[in-house]
């Protein structure tokens, strides 16, 4: 199947998914997760009606990005680990991070977006399941605690919620309570009023779960072998 055809069948199992939850499928975002795959990949995805697309490295998107300038209405997210040494770089050429783990790489980024006059939009990761080997803040942490707090004073970072990925299980319906849990998550921290976060955005669910996610209440998936193919090894 061509990228064009896996997209539309993507967008089928999102909108069957949302109906069967009483959701409407325009509540759901597909952001097409391009890491490691070429930009003329990118086009065709773009040329299939995707406008919002993932990647995972600095490094990698920065040599891309060039081929891609004339995307105008493209949307960039950073959605791997970031390394505070990366920040500068990263603000630059994303509207948005999608991985903040941690109230330093915050501190960073929040000067580096004033520097080039934008406010950069930013979620939160979630290590939902507390796996040793991913990043992201545990649930009950101070680290998340911190940064919530910290959030009125990041005057150029706009959070507007949480993401995370669940540890991985064949089956699909497992990752289900690892969704909830951050959708959980998600409400009880909207219920705390804090202004500067609007928690509109939960980001979970990928090529192998996303239909359960979005029963669960995702808003955004992050979808990229079902679209691209397998991925290209580095």
């Amino acid at each position: 199947m061509s990228i064009a055809e896996n997209v539309a069948e993507v967008r089928q199992r999102i909108a069957a998914a949302a109906r069967r939850v009483g959701r409407h499928p325009a509540e759901i975002t597909l952001m097409a997760v391009s890491k490691t795959f070429p930009a003329q990949s990118i086009r065709e995805t773009y040329d299939a009606g995707l406008r919002v697309f993932g990647e995972n490295r600095v490094q990698e998107f920065s040599g891309k990005s060039a081929e891609l300038a004339d995307l105008k209405d493209a949307e960039w997210h950073m959605i791997g680990h970031l390394q505070s040494n990366k920040a500068v770089a990263a603000a630059e050429l994303f509207a948005s991070v999608d991985s903040f783990d941690s109230l330093k790489l915050a501190e960073k980024m929040n000067p580096a977006a004033e520097r080039l006059g934008k406010k950069l939009r930013a979620l939160i990761e979630i290590n939902v399941g507390g796996e040793s080997a991913k990043s992201g803040l545990a649930p009950d942490s101070v680290q998340l605690e911190e940064l919530l707090i910290a959030a009125r004073r990041l005057e150029h970072i706009e959070f507007l919620g949480l993401m995370t990925i669940p540890p991985f299980t064949e089956d699909a319906e497992q990752a289900r309570p690892y969704f909830r849990k951050l959708r959980e998550l998600r409400d009880h921290i909207a219920a705390r009023n804090l202004s500067a976060i609007r928690m509109d955005t939960l980001s979970m669910g990928m090529s192998h779960d996303f239909e359960i996610a979005i029963e669960e209440g995702s808003t955004c998936v992050r979808v990229g072998t079902a679209i691209f193919g397998e991925r290209i090894k580095r």
